[in-house]
């Protein structure tokens, strides 16, 4: 069994240095016909030179680098010329809390879904979330004239309204002072 794998292997050998053709080369060694070198071809190594770190350009990286968060706005008296508008001095006293996001704004979003359900999200609820379902349905009938359907998701707390109604649900947010 041994000596018919060695056969083999030579038959095989064989067939591979034929498909690479080096043999009716150029004359000399096959390595040379296909342009490779040796290790022992290459120049030696050059010694390598020692690191020295310097602290004095560092202040040109520390301006590349991106602030760890978002700086706190300066004091506005009313709203900026943006449209931004910061929240109170002190929070409302409601049943509920609706926290900024990290860039400081009033986190009521739009999402259309499925090609044409258009829905307004309101997250980073705290607190009473049934409490702002009712105050935010009590809100949009008396601009819309009717009842909106609502959804309120209690473990990600964010209360879900049928339609686009994000710019009237930031102002009446923003009025009440979130």
């Amino acid at each position: 069994m041994a000596a018919s794998f060695t056969v083999q292997a030579a038959a095989l050998r064989r067939t591979l240095l034929r498909s690479f053709s080096l043999y009716g080369r150029t004359p000399g060694p096959p390595a040379a016909a296909l342009g490779l070198r040796f290790a022992s071809d290459v120049a030696p190594a050059e010694s390598s030179t020692a690191i020295v770190e310097s602290t004095e350009e560092y202040t040109f990286v520390e301006r590349l680098i991106p602030p760890s968060r978002v700086p706190t706005p300066p004091k506005h008296a009313g709203p900026t010329p943006s449209g931004w508008i910061p929240p109170a001095d002190s929070p409302p006293t409601l049943p509920y809390m609706i926290r900024r996001s990290r860039m400081h704004n009033i986190p009521v979003y739009t999402d259309l879904t499925h090609g044409s359900r258009k829905t307004t999200l309101v997250r980073k609820v705290e607190g009473d979330i049934w409490a702002l379902e009712k105050d935010v349905k009590q809100y949009l009938k008396e601009v819309t004239g009717k009842e909106m359907p609502t959804k309120v998701n209690e473990v990600t707390m964010t209360l879900t309204v049928k339609g686009l109604f994000d710019k009237e649900l930031k102002q009446w947010l923003a009025s009440r002072g979130f």
